[in-house]
């Protein structure tokens, strides 16, 4: 079993509780998701089975969208529902244009600090663990890049005022952080009230299975749900190879110019998805030359079946 799986994960589990179950449903090892998304937090969890696993590292870095709910007034220590409350400030009265300066500050290439409770390395430990402990270290910033903030409601007259937004970004923004920071900025506090994932990378919520679409449609044998590797690579270009060729791809050998089909422009491209004459993706290859000027593609990643 190797693809990619659309994965609609459910508020109130873990990314990981996500690939247990479906590792335990399929009975294989090789599993695992291209982004966590918090246990509080639903939406698009990118799965990858077999050697979809291979691709992993081409799908972590797409950015995500997200519809998020931010209620005013209202701070807690994790920045989200799920922390304790920190401070509450009743009444709020909030402008709709204050609203709009303050998340214009937000776009383009902002600074973050990750939140304790993350999931963030820190000297062998989850920053969340040492938060679970009581303990508070310091976090480097980090660079990160808000594409595109829409507004889609405003609730001013609310004794606490909520907001929703579509929000696009890069791979490790937290959009509570965000949140926290917005309410900051407008100096009434605020959390993030609810967060849906509806894209990750080509990965749509329109398109996505629960798991338990995926568990019934798994014993019924229909794998419609299973999406083939190459799915998120249309980003790479792609050459076809001629048969004579296929066999030596499969056993890791480097791809001469002879055998490309149909042969190539002058302009090649240095990063490419390598085809079987009947459209079997065989390799992930890298355009490399020798110091006599040849060229030839190095297979970076060769996929067996």
């Amino acid at each position: 079993m190797n693809g990619l799986i659309n994965v609609l994960k459910p508020p109130g589990i873990s990314s990981h509780d996500v690939i247990v179950y479906l590792r335990h449903l399929f009975k294989i090892k090789k599993i695992g998701h291209t982004g966590t998304l918090d246990p509080g937090a639903a939406g698009v969890i990118p799965v990858c089975v077999g050697q979809g696993t291979r691709v992993a590292e081409y799908l972590i870095n797409k950015p995500k969208k997200y519809r998020a709910e931010i209620t005013f007034g209202i701070r807690t220590d994790t920045f989200d529902a799920g922390g304790e409350i920190l401070e509450r400030n009743r009444g709020v009265r909030l402008e709709l244009t204050d609203v709009i300066d303050a998340l214009e500050e937000f776009k383009g290439e902002i600074k973050q600090v990750p939140p304790m409770i993350s999931a963030v390395h820190y000297k062998g430990k989850r920053l969340y663990q040492l938060a679970r402990q009581g303990k508070v270290v310091e976090r480097k910033a980090r660079r990160v890049r808000i594409y595109q903030i829409k507004i889609i409601r405003f609730q001013g007259d609310l004794p606490y005022p909520r907001l929703y937004i579509d929000l696009e970004c890069s791979k490790g923004t937290y959009v509570r952080s965000i949140c926290e920071q917005l309410g900051e900025r407008l100096g009434c506090g605020a959390h993030l009230s609810f967060l849906v994932r509806t894209k990750s990378g080509p990965f749509l919520l329109k398109e996505s299975f629960t798991l338990e679409e995926i568990k019934e449609m798994w014993e019924e044998r229909d794998l419609s749900f299973l999406l083939p590797i190459d799915y998120a690579l249309d980003h790479l270009p792609a050459l076809t190879v001629k048969e004579k060729a296929v066999r030596h791809i499969l056993n890791g050998l480097p791809l001469a110019p002879s055998g490309i089909l149909g042969g190539v422009g002058r302009e090649l491209p240095g990063f490419v998805r390598l085809y079987s004459p009947v459209g079997k993706l065989l390799a992930l290859a890298n355009l490399c030359t020798t110091c006599d000027g040849e060229w030839h593609y190095k297979l970076k990643k060769v996929f067996s079946s």
